[in-house]
């Protein structure tokens, strides 16, 4: 029967939807599931100062977009991150979500540093890219940061994110490099930063995901208006053929 078959296609169309829907927001990378996926990521170079030693860090390790958006670096792939040099800094910005504490003990930032030699870094954050809070130092590879343990909570809603290599960590001349004899890589390797938690920004357009309630909602009154217009059609050729 006609109204059965719309109602079926109606209904599958908006369960299909949903389901894409909810599966398109969280995302793993490496051993962390990020809920909001791809958003959680800083967006914005701010400023990147990299201290260069022996011409190192190379410049094709000087890109500091490389560390925006979601972590894409290998074992083996040194072209997807940024250098900061011995003691050089980087600072990013979130555009379309905060850093924010959770309420609870679980890590809320995340450091994705790469390559070979892990190598330390300062976290200090911003709420306007003027005052600034340290996070203290997080050791080299994929490091994540509870800012609750540091007072801050869910009305707390940071900006920024300043990386800055420990110059008393790691290679600090370039030399000695296992490789080769200078190490083009110097300093911590920044591939990504991520918030885990967030609430979104009044500022961004972000992707939305209807309740269930809501959908359920809009199924049934989709299925309604369907099946009047099509009563009414059928009413009205009713009357039409009487008339006849």
């Amino acid at each position: 029967m006609k109204f059965t078959k719309a109602f079926i296609i109606l209904t599958g169309t908006a369960l299909v939807t949903l389901k894409t829907t909810n599966a398109a927001q969280a995302a793993r990378f490496g051993r962390v599931e990020f809920p909001n996926g791809v958003l959680s990521f800083a967006d914005v170079v701010i400023s990147y100062n990299p201290s260069i030693n022996n011409g190192s860090p190379i410049a094709s390790a000087r890109n500091p977009n490389k560390a925006l958006g979601a972590p894409d670096s290998g074992l083996i792939d040194f072209g997807c991150d940024v250098s900061l040099g011995v003691g050089g800094s980087l600072t990013l910005k979130f555009t379309n979500n905060f850093l924010s504490g959770s309420g609870n003990r679980t890590a809320d930032l995340w450091i994705f540093e790469t390559g070979l030699d892990k190598e330390a870094t300062f976290v200090d954050i911003s709420k306007d890219g003027l005052t600034w809070y340290s996070l203290g130092k997080v050791s080299g590879g994929t490091q994540g940061i509870d800012i609750d343990a540091f007072g801050w909570g869910k009305n707390d809603l940071f900006s920024y994110v300043r990386l800055t290599d420990d110059p008393n960590q790691g290679n600090r001349t370039g030399t000695k490099f296992p490789i080769g004899k200078i190490d083009p890589f110097l300093g911590a390797d920044i591939d990504a930063v991520g918030a885990i938690w967030y609430p979104q920004s009044q500022n961004s357009n972000p992707q939305t995901v209807p309740e269930p309630t809501s959908v359920v909602g809009l199924i049934v009154l989709s299925v309604f208006t369907t099946l009047s217009q099509l009563l009414l059609k059928n009413k009205a050729t009713k009357q039409t053929l009487q008339k006849l």
